[in-house]
């Protein structure tokens, strides 16, 4: 499964985007077609590209970066796909995104705040360019779906709670300032990277007219109800995923997929399996329900396959049995039903018949995220095939890109202007075999300018998840670190995603430990390879790749530096301290720590923390609870204690997700790691 991927004094750090002072490389960085942090402000990105029903224009949200407030800002943009003119739909002060097309192609749902509140749902007619606010919510509308003939549209949201209650202060004098009261829960997920403490409620699904007014709630009660929505051509039925068991705070991944009657509110399960089923997409004619889901087997990864059942929920089957990659997102129009999957460092779609029949698309899709190269996208299909994707290179971000036919069209060049004027470090591949004989994907950005048989200081950078997957992509962590002379060594070791279910087993029960040696690997083809210098290699990664920093540091001394970023250091406090607690030590660990202290202590870094002699500097965001932030500082004081040389960086308002930071505080964070390997980098073995 991919639903989870993972004050002592501390060093104050050159500031951010300025060299060091007496630093031998910084001459490079005032080269103007260097990349820099400051062109973090530059970029724009397409996401979420949604194709009209007819195949003739695409709607799509443009993410940028705005420097006066240090924040991302959206619009909502409309191409026409025969000429390539793009037209603004909806911009200016406020946050816009999910557009949605109408079954008739003749209205755009959307969210947006330009009323001067919170998110509400809008529709936009297209021919005369009004829109309306359909609702006003306290808090976002998710999960929007229109009804086939256009008059409703579901959506979910949140409803607030009742919080829970134990004791009670005192009566308080007329007149008097307390401070809040203390909180309590007794809930099993009470808090959530990138959302915070939650507040008491839960998520329900509500339909209203597309004309608008109030809206209907439809489910009720102590249970969340989302995911992906979808009603039934005939509007009789709207199918949901989620888990109404009694246990459902700590039944793992488990899911079914309902259907709602949203004329009674009458709730069914179709599926009844231990796993997770969801993304339900109706055939055109009604009478069939493609989903995705596995049969658990407690696994820390999972393969999720493709199913088809009858709309009552019978007759269920597998097909495509035999492809050996997870499917993670479905749609089915008239022109057949399409399926998205990760392949070998790209992320691609494929129709998928009936019988199982795989076709891949010729569709290289592309992940909006940009400070590192992870493998993803986001795609439509219209009625007649013609597909919409984001699409990219290891040199640009995603633009909107087209499918019709044969050959993919790239229709818009968000960055072309002011990224031709840079000089970009160029991607290559590289051959690796661990020591098995098993192929290691990896590839090497080398710095911008590079000269062909010389060697260059060489930062090994780690993905996390563990299961996810880089690929030659954009990054702009790997363009700054080519602008101070680094080349980045970047892999796929086992337990990456998109090469099949045995390489992904890798790890199964041992990571980071069998990881270690396919990364060494790595290195040392790089150095073979007449790339990296022998004397100037550093490692660094987040999340997963920065648990695989703490670790390397405690088995090898071969890096100069190190700068391990959001870590898990102890498996025991973070199986009980993360907000996937009551995932991990069933499905990572096969057991909780009281359970199997030996294999916790035997898999945590921290056990080798008296190996280190590696300089190593401590990141994390201070509102990370996926690897919470006390993983980073046990880490950091192990250090301090060791007297090994370290420094601790904590962004503010931050989680665990790269682009929760601000543009300023993204380039902070890679400029001080750059800046931390300049201290330890010696001289050029070249000279």
């Amino acid at each position: 499964m991919h639903s989870f991927k993972l004050a002592a004094a501390a060093l104050v750090l050159a500031a951010p985007l300025a060299p060091l002072a007496g630093d031998d490389h910084a001459e490079n960085k005032s080269d103007p077609a260097l990349f820099t942090g400051a062109d973090l402000f530059n970029l724009t990105v397409a996401t979420d590209p949604q194709i009209s029903p007819d195949g003739r224009k695409i709607a799509y949200v443009r993410r940028a970066n705005d420097i006066m407030t240090d924040s991302a800002v959206t619009s909502i943009w409309l191409i026409d796909i025969a000429s390539g003119f793009e037209t603004p739909l909806v911009t200016g002060t406020g946050t816009h995104f999910s557009p949605r097309w109408s079954p008739d192609g003749a209205r755009l749902a959307y969210v947006s705040t330009e009323s001067g509140g919170g998110p509400e749902l809008h529709v936009r007619w297209m021919d005369s360019g009004a829109s309306a606010n359909i609702t006003a919510l306290p808090e976002s509308p998710g999960g929007i779906s229109w009804s086939a003939d256009g008059s409703q549209i579901a959506f979910s949201a949140r409803v607030p709670g009742e919080a829970a209650t134990l004791g009670s202060a005192p009566a308080k004098p007329e007149g008097a300032e307390w401070k809040s009261p203390p909180s309590i829960t007794e809930r099993v997920t009470y808090r959530i990277d990138g959302g915070g403490y939650l507040k008491p409620g839960f998520t329900q699904i509500f339909v209203v007219s597309a004309k608008g007014g109030a809206p209907r709630q439809l489910t009720s009660g102590d249970r969340h109800h989302g995911g992906a929505l979808e009603w039934s051509p005939d509007g009789k039925t709207i199918l949901i995923s989620g888990n109404r068991d009694d246990d459902w705070e700590l039944s793992g991944v488990d899911s079914e997929i309902y259907a709602i009657d949203p004329a009674s509110g009458e709730i069914s399960a179709l599926t009844d399996r231990d796993g997770p089923d969801y993304a339900p997409q109706v055939s055109p004619d009604g009478q069939q329900i493609a989903y995705l889901g596995f049969d658990d087997r407690s696994m820390a990864y999972q393969q999720s396959e493709l199913y088809l059942m009858n709309r009552d929920g019978s007759g269920k089957r597998r097909i495509a049995a035999g492809f050996d990659r997870s499917f993670d997102s479905l749609e089915w129009t008239e022109s057949g039903l399409y399926a998205g999957f990760e392949d070998e460092g790209v992320y691609r779609v494929a129709r998928v018949s009936s019988s199982g029949k795989v076709d891949p698309l010729n569709a290289r899709i592309a992940d909006p995220g940009y400070s590192r190269p992870y493998v993803g996208g986001q795609w439509s299909v219209a009625d007649r095939g013609e597909l919409a994707f984001t699409s990219g290179s290891a040199t640009r971000p995603t633009d909107v890109s087209v499918l019709a036919g044969r050959d993919a069209r790239r229709l818009t060049a968000l960055n072309e202007t002011w990224l031709s004027g840079k000089t970009l470090g160029r991607t290559i591949e590289l051959d690796v075999t661990a020591e098995d004989g098993t192929k290691i994907p990896s590839w090497i950005t080398l710095p911008p300018n590079y000269e062909p048989g010389t060697r260059v200081p060489l930062v090994l950078e780690i993905h996390g998840g563990p299961y996810a997957a880089y690929g030659a992509h954009f990054s702009t962590d790997y363009q700054l670190y080519g602008s101070a002379g680094y080349a980045t060594l970047f892999t796929n070791p086992g337990g990456s995603t998109g090469y099949g279910h045995a390489f992904a087993d890798r790890i199964e029960g041992n990571y980071p430990i069998s990881n270690h040696d396919e990364l060494m690997a790595a290195v040392d083809a790089a150095i073979a390879a007449g790339y990296a210098d022998p004397d100037n290699l550093f490692v660094t990664g987040g999340s997963g790749g920065g648990i695989l920093t703490a670790w390397i540091v405690g088995q090898t001394d071969r890096f100069a530096a190190a700068a391990s970023n959001k870590p898990v250091i102890n498996w025991t406090s973070m199986a009980l301290m993360s907000d996937g607690y009551a995932f991990f030590g069933k499905y990572w660990m096969k057991g909780q720590p009281w359970e199997r202290p030996d294999d916790y202590w035997r898999r945590s870094p921290l056990a080798a923390a008296a190996n280190i002699k590696t300089p190593t500097l401590v990141l994390v965001a201070a509102e990370d609870y996926r690897t919470p932030r006390s993983e980073a500082e046990q880490l950091y004081g192990a250090l301090q204690v060791l007297g090994v040389d370290t420094a601790l960086l904590v962004t503010p308002g931050g989680s665990h997700g790269d682009l929760t930071m601000s543009p300023s505080q993204l380039a902070t964070k890679t400029d001080s790691v750059i800046k931390w390997f300049d201290k330890y980098r010696s001289g050029d073995s070249n000279e």
